[in-house]
């Protein structure tokens, strides 16, 4: 633009305005850039015919300028008018992409106008917790790998949100606003309560454990009540035969995770897996010749390989480990680990 680049430079823009500029590529981040602008300009038909008409305009201008010139100019002169011209025309199908990308976007805006916007999504990585604090002053940790879908604001007569994974609530009291945890078949109904939510899809279980004040067990799909439970209680939901199976004491086992603590009492050996293999992202197979082992043990935000290291040491078990397998879209499967009895 400032007629300062050297030859090869003007070269290599040229090209690129031959061979480079309109291509999908191109168009793509166009219209990436577009929507990430956050721009709201309207470009209506006579907008865009204005625009138009004066780029005609412009290189009319100056095809007349270049053919009154009687001294013939340098051939950088040249290719720089050339380029200007170029350029002129390139603007061309970006104004039309620009124009319909617009229209497409107008579309949308049509389409979803009542769409609810309120609805906020939050999702704990595997290998780490996170907490949430809702608009109510109800505080929520969420554990590995979980899910939390809640209203920006509670409205009606109800605090809902949906939980997929592990969930600790504290919930803040409120009479007048029951608050409601959605877990897959259940609905977990508390109006100001501590309790814990264990609801993965890929487990038979939903369990629910309440550390103090009260809530009421639903079944979401024939609303029908399971029961009431009382502070210290843990009840598992089967979510086959539509069964519960109820405990009383205990409570830390299950809800002290949101501390970076693990505790196993008496556990069997393939449930100690499946947790490992949940918080640390890793597959971890058991071997049928130790099926039978149980673990009992507390852990405090140990890392994989010393926890695997104190199972060897509390039973007679090894670990193998293998290097992640690449996949065929580029990616690479979870490390695979092989607990088994040691000779």
């Amino acid at each position: 633009m400032n007629n300062q680049c050297s030859p090869s430079e003007l070269e290599e823009m040229i090209n690129w305005a031959k061979k480079e500029a309109l291509n999908e590529k191109s168009r793509e981040e166009y219209l990436e850039e577009w929507q990430n602008s956050g721009l709201d300009m309207q470009l209506d038909d006579e907008r865009f015919i204005q625009l138009f008409d004066r780029i005609q305009h412009k290189i009319e201008s100056d095809e007349n300028k270049n053919s009154k010139r009687t001294t013939p100019t340098s051939g950088l002169k040249a290719v720089t008018t050339w380029l200007t011209r170029a350029a002129a025309i390139l603007l061309l199908p970006v104004l039309l992409f620009l124009a319909y990308t617009l229209s497409e976007k107008e579309k949308l805006n049509d389409q979803f106008v009542n769409i609810e916007t309120n609805s906020l999504e939050v999702v704990a990585p595997l290998g780490s917790r996170t907490v949430i604090h809702l608009s109510d002053g109800t505080e929520v940790h969420l554990n590995y790998g979980s899910k939390l879908k809640y209203p920006q604001v509670f409205t009606g007569d109800t605090r809902k949100v949906e939980l997929i994974g592990e969930g600790y609530f504290e919930v803040a009291h409120n009479p007048e606003k029951p608050f409601i945890v959605k877990a897959g078949d259940l609905n977990i109904k508390a109006l100001g309560t501590d309790f814990n939510v264990y609801a993965y899809p890929v487990e038979k279980y939903i369990e629910t454990t309440l550390v103090n004040g009260k809530v009421e067990l639903k079944q979401n799909k024939e609303n029908k009540t399971l029961g009431i439970m009382v502070p210290g209680q843990h009840i598992k939901y089967n979510k086959e035969d539509k069964t519960t199976y109820s405990t009383i004491g205990e409570v830390n086992k299950y809800v002290a995770w949101k501390d970076g603590k693990l505790i196993f009492d008496d556990t069997p050996i393939t449930e100690v897996a499946n947790k490992l293999s949940k918080i640390f992202n890793v597959e971890i197979e058991v071997r049928d010749n130790i099926k039978n082992y149980n673990y009992t043990v507390t852990i405090i935000d140990e890392p994989l390989f010393q926890i695997l290291d104190l199972m060897t040491m509390a039973a007679p078990v090894k670990y193998t480990v293998f290097p992640r397998v690449k996949n065929p879209d580029g990616t690479f499967s979870r490390q695979k680990i092989i607990l088994e009895k040691r000779k």
